[in-house]
């Protein structure tokens, strides 16, 4: 049930995402890449990942609209995760003085539930998964009295608005942080997937930007083949139970517009990958001995395209001076302890 307690939140309504470091790391992988490669740094996110941009235009826009047009109302916020969406909202509800609820499947790991208590949100455990807490979500939403609760109901993933605000990575990186000529020469982009939000962003940044000859190659889990099962059936499908190391990309479905834009390749391609998760773990132990940066395994399929799984960016076609832009999506679900346990994960795969 919502709390009905006087909340003050500000009157400004400017989401606080960061504009993140574009680096160019070419010369500082272990091997040689076909292209010059760049990283977009969102792990620097005051969240932690590039969530905060999506939820964060979400909720600005909707605190916008409740002041508006409900000036009387308590606004609260209402989300459903057990990682970096839920820290998205909790952080954004703390910056505009909010009440939140978060409810969390019990796969959540301890260290999340703490970051979300420090935040102030208030967190409810519901289910195996993600979807069967976001159906308690929602019955807590149903269940508030709309005569004075304003809900703002925060989706990981399935709102225009959350794409919205994840388009802006790419504005800033072609009109701000490539220069002209590097920005002709920008051949692909590279992230991971999971439910697509970040991928409906992209694309709707690139088609923004009138970014022709850019490409997206997309990598997931074998163990979260999610984006992979839908392709093969031509139509979104709910998997019954998704199961990865690599927690953050574990979403039982994707949104419509991410089929959608896969399906249209007339100007710009889409290449889905699926890699074993031991390779995004790979991933993720090879940025942090590289880089000295602790991003999760959701993350750490995107950054294998430059470690483990070079071969990968064949489907860009690539010449020396081409761009490839890597998205380091970040997540708060692994720290220097967490990295350690994923080392000792790999040598008993080497021992056994």
């Amino acid at each position: 049930m919502a709390e009905s307690v006087q909340t003050n939140p500000k009157t400004t309504v400017k989401p606080p995402f960061i504009q993140t470091s574009l680096t160019e790391v070419t010369d500082q992988l272990p091997i040689e890449p076909p292209c010059r490669i760049f990283f977009k740094n969102e792990y620097e996110q005051p969240s932690g990942s590039f969530k905060l941009r999506g939820i964060g235009n979400l909720v600005a826009k909707s605190v916008e609209t409740a002041q508006k047009y409900h000036p009387n109302k308590f606004i609260q916020v209402f989300a459903s995760s057990g990682g970096n969406a839920g820290l998205a909202a909790a952080y954004l509800a703390k910056f505009y003085n909010l009440p939140c609820i978060v409810c969390i499947p019990a796969s959540t790991k301890p260290e999340i539930i703490d970051l979300l208590h420090e935040l102030g949100a208030k967190t409810i455990m519901k289910g195996e998964n993600i979807l069967q807490a976001d159906k308690h979500l929602k019955t807590l939403i149903a269940k508030c009295d709309l005569n004075k609760i304003y809900p703002i109901y925060c989706h990981p993933f399935d709102n225009p608005l959350i794409w919205q605000g994840h388009l802006t990575l790419v504005d800033e990186i072609l009109q701000e942080q490539l220069s002209p000529q590097e920005t002709a020469k920008l051949r692909g982009m590279v992230a991971s997937i999971g439910g697509g939000g970040l991928f409906c962003g992209i694309m709707d940044g690139i088609k923004k930007n009138d970014q022709q000859n850019t490409d997206v190659l997309l990598v997931e889990s074998k163990q979260a083949p999610t984006f992979t099962e839908t392709i093969k059936a031509g139509e979104i499908i709910q998997l019954k139970s998704v199961k990865s190391l690599a927690t953050s990309l574990a979403c039982s479905h994707v949104t419509t517009k991410c089929l959608d834009y896969y399906n249209d390749q007339s100007s710009n391609k889409t290449f889905v990958e699926s890699i074993d998760d031991l390779e995004a773990v790979k991933g993720s132990v090879h940025t942090y001995n590289h880089f000295n940066i602790a991003v999760e395994p959701a993350c750490g399929a995107a950054m294998s395209v430059v470690f483990n799984q070079l071969k990968l960016l064949k489907h860009f076609n690539l010449s020396k001076d081409d761009i490839v832009v890597i998205v380091v999506c970040g997540g708060s679900c692994t720290n220097k302890a967490g990295i350690e346990s994923f080392n000792k994960l790999l040598r008993l795969q080497v021992k056994l």
